[in-house]
């Protein structure tokens, strides 16, 4: 697939088929999402494939019950994470911008794109999601001290054809100085 058509076509999917996400297929979308560009190339993004039943049932109803259509429909829920206190910060642990710790969730939504992007090449669908309890579902997940949860990424295959929403207009979106 070529990049323009990637863009165009990748939509957020929130209803997905019985089919599993073969770890081969999530394995090829992980080398591709991990050449998502990061501050200083730190690659702090990770990702936990939670497929037990019994989780995602809990993640529903205790941790994201906001998003439980949503993951109780898919068969592969993916937890991003992060490293913490290396995007964005200087070797002695200072902050290199005015954006302090910031920066490490601009890395996340880089890289949770790119993902997305890469398992829409794969013909696999996602949405990512940001409602959830998150200092909860880092202790359940049993989520290492130096990381993060940052997103949640519900994927599969799809069920049926989304429509694209109406986009802005480049001048809306675009100026000049």
């Amino acid at each position: 697939m070529d990049t323009q058509s990637c863009i165009l076509t990748r939509r957020s999917i929130r209803k997905f088929t019985d089919e599993p996400v073969s770890h081969e297929t999530l394995e090829k979308i992980i080398s591709l999402a991990a050449y998502a560009p990061s501050w200083k190339n730190t690659q702090i993004a990770r990702y936990i494939a939670i497929e037990d039943p019994d989780v995602l049932q809990a993640i529903c109803e205790t941790y994201a019950p906001f998003n439980a259509r949503i993951i109780g429909g898919c068969k592969t829920l993916i937890a991003q994470t992060f490293v913490k206190s290396r995007s964005g910060f200087e070797r002695d642990g200072s902050f290199s911008t005015d954006r302090e710790g910031g920066w490490q969730y601009y890395d996340c939504g880089i890289a949770a794109q790119t993902f997305c992007l890469a398992a829409h090449n794969f013909g696999v669908g996602s949405v990512i999601m940001g409602i959830f309890d998150r200092e909860a579902l880092e202790q359940y997940l049993n989520i290492p001290e130096d990381q993060e949860l940052m997103a949640l990424i519900a994927i599969g295959y799809p069920e049926g054809d989304a429509v694209a929403p109406k986009r802005k207009d480049v001048p809306t979106l675009l100026s000049y100085r």
